[in-house]
């Protein structure tokens, strides 16, 4: 069985939670990749000799290597945390024929396996021998690209966060370039100047439609607006329970718009609250267990309801979509309040607390942002004012200037 074929029988059987890494292994498949481990880092090896090592969260590295490699050529390896990797992810090594090595991961509460790390990471760079080392944010990052820096290795991080986790922060005292999301970012780094907003890569999918023609292939033949809301591949227990009161709402008022709401694992619970709401009677709603077509869904959309992950809001601002954020609360040092916050600040996004939000209020906010045409286009005009759409290009380019620049 092909990597294409793994992923799509994984799709169906709701293996894949993630349609960022639906995209990571689509570009996968069409590089001439020799080498995918599971550990915290990726080594790249380029036609012209160089040899990168990208360290950090799995799919966030996932991302960089598969736009450097098809930028450049270069062939892949992965390397994720041993505590961290999926089953799918394993599955798909495995399936494929390819290799792991396994770093500790530099969270753990002993000093032990923070030495232990520290000597993984050695041996990593030993044997890959890397030109180049970036991280990618997570704890698996840090020993890699410390070590690379200690030797005078040329090293970068990137974060895709609008504010800086405790790795990404302690890095970029010691890496060279810290390359960033958004400018607004750029203030919480100790040294502004070595600083540069490359953007959030986001998959090619998402460029592919205009609104015109995602709404012909969704087959909506009319006028009326398309609202999507999804709050994680995996869904969210009290953001679906409030959706159900939502979708109860519009089909109240009779579906005055197109509604595509995907439920992840809460889809029978959504839909069993919605028995006796009419919505059978409404093709307008669709309720979703999983979005296969993000891309596409997202490019007919006229409004976006969502959660504020760094991915998440690199899309929407790449294509522009006005979106009502509503930041999950149980992430680490509540970083995609910050997210939300980014694009809210500018004009992009109205941001709502989860403890602030109910079914009601959503609907409001929907049918309110719905109404007024100008605020929408205002929201769209701020979005690509601030996204960064060649933001693989701009990575590559900042990492080729890198090393031109330790080289001479």
């Amino acid at each position: 069985m092909n990597i294409l074929s793994l992923v799509q029988t994984a799709l169906e059987l709701g293996l894949i939670c993630s349609l960022t890494v639906l995209a990571l292994f689509l570009s996968y498949s069409m590089l001439n990749v020799c080498d995918l481990s599971t550990d915290g880092c990726f080594t790249l090896g380029a036609a012209v000799g160089a040899m990168v090592a990208i360290a950090g969260h799995p799919y966030l590295a996932l991302l960089a290597a598969m736009a450097a490699g098809v930028l450049s050529g270069f062939i892949t390896a992965l390397l994720q945390t041993k505590m961290g990797i999926d089953s799918l992810l394993a599955g798909i090594i495995v399936n494929t024929g390819l290799y792991s090595i396994n770093i500790a991961v530099m969270g753990g509460s002993s000093l032990l396996n923070m030495n232990k790390s520290r000597k993984q990471a050695n041996a990593i760079l030993d044997r890959f021998q890397p030109d180049l080392v970036v991280g990618t944010g997570g704890y698996a990052s840090f020993p890699v690209v410390k070590a690379a820096a200690k030797r005078g290795i040329p090293t970068a991080v990137h974060e895709s966060n609008a504010v800086p986790g405790l790795t990404t922060k302690t890095l970029s005292k010691v890496v060279d370039v810290v390359m960033v999301g958004f400018e607004e970012s750029r203030s919480h780094y100790d040294d502004p100047g070595k600083v540069v907003v490359t953007g959030t890569p986001v998959r090619t999918d998402f460029f592919r439609y205009t609104r015109k023609e995602a709404r012909a292939e969704l087959g909506l033949t009319d006028d009326r607006p398309l609202v999507l809301s999804v709050w994680g591949s995996l869904g969210a227990e009290v953001m679906n329970r409030q959706m159900a009161e939502c979708i109860a709402l519009e089909c109240r008022d009779g579906a005055p718009f197109h509604h595509i709401h995907g439920a992840g694992r809460d889809y029978r619970a959504v839909l069993d609250a919605l028995q006796g709401s009419g919505l059978a009677n409404h093709p307008e709603v669709d309720v979703r267990e999983y979005i296969y077509d993000m891309p596409l869904v997202m490019a007919a959309a006229d409004l976006v309801l969502c959660r504020a992950g760094a991915s998440t809001i690199a899309e929407i601002a790449a294509i522009a979509k006005p979106a009502v954020l509503v930041p999950s609360p149980n992430v680490v040092a509540d970083h995609q309040t910050k997210n939300a916050r980014v694009l809210a600040n500018a004009g992009g996004a109205v941001l709502l607390p989860e403890g602030e939000s109910s079914g009601e209020k959503l609907y409001a906010l929907m049918t309110g942002l719905l109404s007024d045409a100008p605020r929408r286009e205002a929201m769209s005009r701020a979005l690509r004012d601030m996204a960064v759409p060649d933001a693989a290009e701009q990575i590559y380019q900042t990492l080729v200037r890198l090393m031109e620049k330790r080289a001479n």
